[in-house]
């Protein structure tokens, strides 16, 4: 039995889809049952536990081969690290006490890094935690995920600007979410022989640049490149309904791009899809 979080998201889902088309017992975590009910009608067991209830958590886990586990962003959260440790403190409790045989928890790039990274310091604090377990533990650390740049799709079709939040020209990794969820259910497939850190990037290096020439030709219009300078960052996404704590966060993140911060420590697992093919799947859908 594969145990996955996350399936209302983008990863998750894909975990939890890959695994099922491949004939595998899966369980999957939702904090609403009627949000498993899609998996279920394909045979998933669904068990309903919020990511703060280790007791909730444990039983979810139990006799499980391997698990998909994550922090997602909560961006109702006022103090980002303090709600992340509460999550930390549930998984490592449920994942001792439950005996699950091994798990690939989602990270992030730049999780090597102690400050100065914004909401990346989550992955951080997940990557210690859980770290001390003796559970055989894979920790995916994935690049910058191109699904963050559909945020600016509205002002791209109704203005033909693309705000950027750092250099234009700075190429810096990123990967698509289907690439981080094929990945993940590869590493629970092979198990404990999986390795303890997968870093995972797209097929290459690329530019905000590059992403305003491929969302224009998608969109049939030339786009400008709007530059958000540092200082007026946090009162920009506030404005689009971030609050203080993930505005700030945020623009820690994009300061940590400008200070050659968003790296990984070796090189990447390359994914699968492009920047063109994820912009083309994405407007068509």
């Amino acid at each position: 039995m594969y145990v996955v979080a996350g399936v209302s998201g983008n990863t998750g889902k894909v975990v939890a889809n890959t695994l099922l088309a491949q004939g595998l017992p899966v369980r999957v975590i939702v904090r609403d049952a009627k949000k498993g009910e899609a998996f279920k009608t394909r045979g998933a067991d669904v068990a309903v536990a919020d990511l703060h209830d280790a007791k909730a958590l444990t039983a979810a886990l139990k006799g499980a081969t391997g698990a998909y586990l994550l922090n997602p962003p909560n961006l109702a959260a006022t103090d980002i690290l303090k709600n992340s440790a509460g999550v930390a403190a549930a998984l490592k409790a449920a994942i001792a006490e439950s005996g699950v045989g091994h798990v690939v928890v989602l990270s992030s790039i730049a999780a090597q890094f102690d400050s100065g990274t914004g909401p990346i310091l989550s992955a951080r604090l997940l990557e210690k935690e859980l770290g001390t377990l003796q559970t055989p533990i894979t920790f995916l650390r994935a690049a910058y995920f191109m699904e963050n740049l559909l945020g600016s799709l509205h002002p791209m079709q109704s203005d033909g600007v693309l705000p950027v939040m750092f250099d234009a020209t700075q190429p810096f990794e990123m990967v698509a979410t289907a690439d981080i969820g094929a990945v993940a259910a590869q590493l629970l497939r092979e198990g404990k022989s999986a390795p303890r850190i997968v870093e995972l990037a797209g097929p290459e290096l690329r530019t905000l640049t590059d992403a305003g020439k491929v969302f224009g030709a998608a969109l049939h219009k030339t786009l400008t490149l709007a530059p958000v300078p540092a200082e007026a960052q946090v009162g920009v996404l506030k404005g689009v309904g971030l609050n203080d704590a993930w505005a700030q966060g945020y623009a820690d993140m994009n300061a940590a791009f400008s200070k050659g911060k968003m790296v990984f420590e070796g090189a990447p697992r390359r994914g699968l899809i492009s920047l063109e093919r994820f912009v083309g799947r994405a407007l068509q859908a």
